[in-house]
């Protein structure tokens, strides 16, 4: 045995257990209000506690625990911490890519651990409206500041033709639509179009539909609650599916329903986790971080459905084109990507 060998996977275990132990500090900044009132300005955790009205022996701890980590900044000289202008726009800006709410998604799933080391044992599936609360709002408040940046500008224009339909006015099904971020997204950028959301997750949809109501989109966007092999409607522009199909237990069933609904010159615009086809070339920092929550979101939410398929997060572009060519499309392209998406255009 090669002990240097051990001592360097023992420092990548020191690592990786700091970095999980420090999720539940992240949610407290987070649920607090904490990197917000940093960002204010400099603070000694006198100051800070006197800034957010929290204990200031706690916000000592929680202070020193985001400067080992790298979370914010700590000035030796005056005793006080604070957030430089890029932590600040990860951590605290509403236009920044909300890094606190992936914390959020982790701490809920994890909280599901005895059923999914159950479900090792047998097989089961967990639902996804089985999760903690956490994991659904989580994931709405990570996810849309990626698909704000990235829809309207990138990715529409990437697909044929979609940009010029639905400036005139078009008929949207997005499919999958979780709390309809993505649904409203689209909605305000081009107000001549129509969007129906469709979630098989009830509790989404209803937040979904007071996301609307508060937005004053609710006239031109509707939610229902249905599955991808369900929901309603036909002679669609565009139906899109944000990081949803590999999630499911149909895919193939989703895919068939998608070309039934679709216009003859309709566009699928399919959003899936950024993946190899080979399984070694996903061993990268993004790739463990989709292979852990597909563990504990995504393949146990397939098996719970029927159909019992289970594509997972990294299922690759090859599975997912597979699945579209057996539901009877005969064009399918990667459009567009990002570190953390892959976006397929596909065509009847």
């Amino acid at each position: 045995m090669d002990h240097d060998k051990v001592n360097q996977f023992m420092e990548r275990m020191v690592a990786d257990l700091a970095a999980t132990d420090a999720a539940g500090s992240v949610v407290i900044g987070h649920r607090l209000g904490l990197y917000h009132a940093l960002a204010e300005g400099p603070a000694t955790p006198a100051e800070f506690a006197e800034r957010t009205g929290c204990h200031p022996r706690y916000l000592t701890e929680w202070l020193r625990g985001q400067a080992a980590g790298g979370y914010a900044d700590y000035d030796p000289l005056t005793g006080r911490f604070s957030l430089t202008e890029e932590q600040a726009f990860c951590l605290a800006d509403p236009a920044g890519p909300n890094v606190p709410a992936a914390f959020l998604i982790s701490l809920g799933m994890l909280r599901a651990e005895p059923r999914i080391t159950e479900a090792f044992r047998t097989g089961a599936g967990v639902g996804w409206h089985e999760h903690d609360e956490d994991v659904f709002v989580g994931c709405d408040a990570f996810f849309r500041p990626g698909y704000a940046a990235a829809l309207v500008p990138n990715w529409i224009p990437a697909l044929d033709g979609v940009e010029a339909k639905l400036g005139a006015g078009a008929r949207v099904a997005d499919v999958g639509c979780g709390l309809g971020s993505s649904s409203l997204i689209l909605a305000e950028a081009y107000p001549r179009t129509a969007v129906a959301g469709f979630d098989y997750h009830a509790e989404s949809v209803a937040l979904a539909r007071e996301k609307a109501a508060e937005s004053g989109l609710a006239d031109r966007v509707t939610f229902e609650v249905a599955t991808a092999q369900t929901f309603t409607g036909t002679g669609y522009d565009l139906v899109t599916m944000f990081d949803c199909l590999h999630d499911m237990g149909d895919p193939l069933g989703a895919a068939r329903r998608v070309r039934r609904a679709l216009a003859p010159d309709g566009t699928w615009l399919l959003v899936e986790p950024f993946a190899a086809d080979r399984v070694e070339e996903n061993f990268t920092p993004v790739g463990r971080l989709y292979y852990s929550a597909s563990t504990f979101l995504c393949v146990p939410n397939g098996l719970s459905q029927e159909g019992g398929h289970a594509l997972g997060a990294q299922a690759g572009e090859a599975a997912v084109r597979a699945v579209t060519a057996e539901a009877g499309f005969t064009r399918f392209r990667r459009a567009a990507q990002t570190p953390f998406n892959l976006v397929y255009e596909v065509r009847p």
